[in-house]
């Protein structure tokens, strides 16, 4: 498969050849799910907690009497009937991670990288610098690129400048090449690779 590379600025830079295998495939919605899922189940923080009936500080003491009063029977002041009570079947801190197999989730990134390619969605950058530090004037570049919801993805490392310029523009992620997964490419519009990223994805995947 053939992508036109532009610069920064808009102007074209020549093509560049990529493999079929890797951003030729018909996506599989079943497969992007399920990696999503697992992408989302694992950064759960899991944390969420209420107070059992054995974690209440009240008195376990029978309340009064079992016969005579007229009123039901009732035990401990804990117990889930009672306002302030202890709660049944609360939630209680745990992992929500979920496993999913490493080819299933290659094989995930590949389909999200097809994906991107069969609708558009992939401009190839010669490379991701910047002069100054200016988010204006970066804004201004990726309106001439026709960047209003996308994910950046350099090689190995962020070029410092362009990285902190494009840190408060809305809608506009930046990634190295290892942060590259399925849910940030699917939740943006444009999918944007630098030269080097190419290089990279097509190693990764030998």
């Amino acid at each position: 498969m053939e992508l036109k590379v532009t610069t920064l600025e808009g102007k074209a830079a020549g093509g560049v050849t990529v493999s079929d295998d890797i951003f030729g495939l018909e996506p599989r919605a079943d497969i992007l799910q399920r990696c999503v899922v697992w992408q989302l189940a694992k950064r759960q923080a899991g944390t969420h907690d209420v107070k059992n009936r054995a974690e209440i500080n009240r008195t376990g003491k029978k309340m009064y009497r079992q016969k005579g009063t007229g009123s039901a029977r009732h035990g401990s002041a804990r117990v889930n009937l009672f306002r302030g009570g202890g709660r049944s079947f609360g939630p209680t801190p745990r992992s929500h991670a979920i496993d999913l197999p490493k080819k299933v989730r290659a094989l995930a990134l590949k389909h999200a990288l097809s994906a991107k390619a069969k609708d558009g969605g992939i401009v190839v950058l010669d490379k991701a610098t910047v002069k100054d530090r200016k988010t204006s004037a970066l804004q201004k570049n990726f309106a001439k690129l026709g960047l209003t919801s996308a994910l950046i993805v350099d090689g190995a490392e962020v070029e410092a400048n362009f990285a902190l310029a494009a840190r408060n523009i809305p809608n506009i992620d930046v990634l190295p090449i290892q942060g590259i997964n399925v849910y940030d490419i699917l939740r943006r519009q444009k999918l944007v690779l630098t030269k080097s990223a190419l290089e990279a994805l097509e190693a990764r995947f030998k």
